[in-house]
């Protein structure tokens, strides 16, 4: 258990750095020692090979000289004829023969045996002598037993030797000969093992070369990560305003743009919970102090007094759910959850008017319909319509006017309320939007502050805004949406206002 402990932990240990480069040169290693094993055990194979050929063909030059026999089939390792005694008198002469004519080539050798003895050696100079290898002779005289003819490897002291031998003899005589002629397969295979061994330095250097380049590389494309975890470290609930720096468009500049989102949306989240508890705070401050301060004072041995006392908390607990159900209605609007349909404006519009109708104190009209087809969440432009139009009943004289209607723009459509009462005051026309947003005349005096901010709220939703056109003859809120669904962006300063 401790040991798996140990492992796992230098595991976990291990940076997406080190592992990425460790991935990289062990498959760069694989990769340059099966190309280069492959090649070098091709190569050895056809020098062998080329060996094989080499005493096959000195074997048949044998068999050519003893015998004046010539066969095309360099393979054949048969039992030579016997010499003829009209040619040659004896092994001896007929080994003579051979290693006049035969000359060894670069790293071979050959030695003529009589009787078990080496007897004759060529008269030029060798790379190394088979006589110096007693062992290796008698291995040979055992092999051949006057008869054979073998082909073989040993491992002698003169070094790793390919050799071939046949026996030599001439009919009627009795002193049997050998001939062998071997190749120093180390020298044959020199010039490959060097070759080889270049190639080991070569592939050794490249590994190198690819793990410096691999690291800095690596480096360089982690670094954006580095970075994430840095900020992700230091951003806490009360400081998400950081921003990682974008750069390039590779994944990972996608991946952190992706977080730069995901930290905006993080962001906009906590900072609306923070103000509405802020919002809640402040505004259930005072129907609980005057509900408390009430209690405080009230005689139970009066009855006027309890029932003075009891109706002001009820009027008070009324307000308070009526303002927590606005500040739950201006949360939903804020987030963003539309369920976007293909609507038909005209028919919105009539729905709509018919709904407001109902509402008594004044003369509805129906002014204006857009024929088009938007992309909206019907239920909460309704909701946001029959806001403005109880705003508007609230704050105009009764009997008068309020005219309801929608237009039909290039890029979008307007649904509008208008009516004839004392208008905005100019240094207001920023502040209704705002929570809890009041003016001490006309407008807003009643309420719970929160109407307009969440009409304002479901414009931005839909990718909208408002537009307030006010003058002491009247207000017109129209609310703009896109005739085409788009990204929202939920920046301040997003509501129109002007003047008539």
């Amino acid at each position: 258990m401790t040991g798996e402990s140990t492992t796992e932990a230098v595991r976990r240990g291990w940076s997406v750095r080190v592992r990425i480069l460790t991935a990289i040169l062990l498959v760069a290693a694989v990769g340059l020692t099966v190309a280069g094993g492959t090649a070098y055990l091709v190569q050895r194979e056809r020098a062998l090979h080329e060996v094989d050929t080499r005493l096959a063909a000195s074997i048949e030059s044998v068999r050519f000289i003893v015998t004046g026999v010539q066969t095309t089939n360099l393979g054949d390792t048969t039992l030579l004829p016997e010499a003829s005694n009209a040619t040659y008198g004896s092994s001896r002469e007929a080994l003579q023969a051979v290693m006049a004519r035969l000359v060894p080539s670069r790293n071979e050798s050959t030695l003529g045996i009589i009787d078990g003895d080496p007897a004759l050696i060529p008269g030029t100079e060798l790379s190394f002598n088979l006589v110096d290898d007693p062992a290796f002779i008698d291995r040979v005289v055992t092999e051949v037993a006057g008869i054979n003819v073998v082909r073989g490897t040993a491992v002698s002291t003169l070094g790793n030797l390919r050799y071939i031998a046949a026996p030599v003899t001439v009919e009627g005589v009795g002193d049997p000969g050998i001939f062998v002629t071997a190749f120093d397969l180390d020298a044959e295979l020199g010039e490959l093992t060097s070759a080889f061994k270049i190639y080991a330095a070569v592939a050794v250097g490249a590994l190198l070369a690819i793990a410096l380049v691999g690291w800095f590389v690596a480096g360089r494309l982690l670094r954006p990560i580095r970075q994430l975890r840095a900020a992700a470290s230091r951003i806490t609930a009360t400081d998400l305003h950081e921003r990682l720096p974008v750069v390039g468009r590779d994944d990972v500049s996608e991946l952190t743009r992706t977080v730069n989102d995901m930290l905006e949306r993080l962001d906009a989240s906590i900072t609306a919970q923070r103000q509405l508890l802020n919002d809640v705070r402040h505004e259930l401050k005072t129907p609980i102090t005057i509900v408390r301060g009430h209690l405080e004072l009230v005689d139970p041995q009066n009855p006027t007094d309890v029932a003075a006392a009891r109706d002001i908390a009820i009027d008070e607990l009324d307000r308070m759910s009526g303002l927590i159900d606005d500040i739950e209605s201006l949360a939903d609007a804020r987030r963003d959850d539309l369920t976007r349909v293909p609507t038909d404006a005209a028919d919105l519009t009539e729905q709509i008017f018919q709904k407001v109708s109902a509402i008594p104190g004044h003369e509805w009209v129906l002014a204006e319909r857009a024929y088009a087809v938007v992309p909206i969440d019907a239920a909460r432009l309704t909701q946001a319509l029959l806001q403005l139009a109880n705003n508007a009943a609230k704050h105009s004289a009764a009997g008068t006017v309020i005219t309801v209607g929608s237009t039909e723009h290039a890029d979008a459509v307007e649904f509008w309320v208008a009516d004839h009462g004392p208008g905005v005051p100019a240094e207001a026309k920023a502040r209704i939007f705002e929570r809890f947003g009041r003016v001490d005349t006309g407008r807003g005096v009643e309420g719970s502050g929160l109407g307009l901010p969440i009409v304002d709220a479901i414009a931005r939703a839909h990718g909208g805004y408002v537009n307030l056109t006010t003058s002491p003859a009247g207000s017109r809120f129209g609310l703009l949406v896109p005739r085409r669904t788009v990204d929202v962006v939920d920046t301040p300063g997003s509501t129109a206002v002007g003047a008539s």
